[in-house]
């Protein structure tokens, strides 16, 4: 197996480190660089020590150019408009990127697309291979019961989260709403306060829960007349995400430009 040179961008956080660890621990992988945000105290310092492993030799660095070049494929895990400047810099390098940033609005998520039609890009708002899954599931589903049973979607994160809802439960929501032929903004109910009236007939309602280190919670639930079926999925810990993630940067290498998701990586296209 040839050996893919991965590097990952804010690789002092908690999910950069978790993907140090885990890219570390895989056959097949070597971390080659990081980066973090300018300022950020962890410039200098060796990478594998920032994540309790061994140390790498390899300096954490405030440039993410010295990414994108040396590595066959860059990890994200960023802000939206941090990912759309990096996108630009794997465009322009050749480089293979594969992104688990959420809450993109429609111009960067052009700008990422853009990118696209020049390398790889992976581009999932969850790594997890299990949501993967679950996604495909739920637009199945949806497809096959019909606007006569009620959607909602419930999710629940650490408290630190910026973005609400997850870019996980709009993507179920998506998922969702291609399973019925429609367009996920005209049918999505996002909040509910005070007199909002009855439930408009084949709403997707969206519901948000914030609270101490859950790593990630989704659930969506389909109500009919006198029964309700219900798919979930709960994270224990960012691993499962850093697996995926991996597992999408050893794939990533061998494809043609183009923007893919997690599904193309576990070869569930056409489903």
């Amino acid at each position: 197996m040839p050996v893919t040179k991965i590097g990952i961008v804010g690789c002092a956080g908690r999910m950069g480190q978790m993907l140090v660890r885990v890219a570390t621990a895989t056959e097949g992988c070597l971390v080659a660089a990081g980066s973090e945000r300018p300022g950020s105290p962890s410039i200098g310092k060796d990478i594998g020590a920032l994540a309790g492993i061994e140390p790498l030799g390899i300096a954490v660095t405030d440039d993410p150019k010295a990414l994108f070049g040396p590595c066959h494929v860059v990890l994200e895990f960023s802000s939206p408009a941090a990912t759309v400047r990096h996108a630009g810099l794997a465009a322009a390098a050749g480089t293979a990127h594969v992104i688990g940033t959420t809450g993109l609005d429609a111009a960067q998520s052009a700008a990422v697309e853009k990118a696209a039609k020049k390398i790889p890009i992976v581009w999932a708002p969850n790594m997890s291979q299990g949501i993967t899954l679950l996604t495909e599931l739920v637009r199945r589903v949806a497809g096959a019961l019909g606007p006569a049973w009620d959607i909602e979607i419930l999710e629940m994160h650490h408290r630190h989260k910026m973005d609400a809802p997850s870019g996980t439960a709009l993507a179920l929501g998506e998922a969702a709403a291609a399973g019925r032929k429609v367009d996920l903004p005209a049918v999505a109910k996002r909040t509910r306060d005070g007199q909002v009236g009855a439930r408009a007939a084949g709403e997707i309602g969206f519901a948000v829960l914030r609270g101490g280190d859950v790593a990630g919670e989704h659930s969506v639930l389909f109500v009919g007349e006198g029964e309700r079926i219900e798919l979930s999925h709960k994270a224990s810990n960012r691993e499962i995400f850093a697996r995926g993630a991996i597992r999408a940067a050893l794939w990533a290498r061998e494809q043609r430009p183009g923007l893919y998701r997690m599904k193309d990586v576990l070869g569930l296209t056409g489903w």
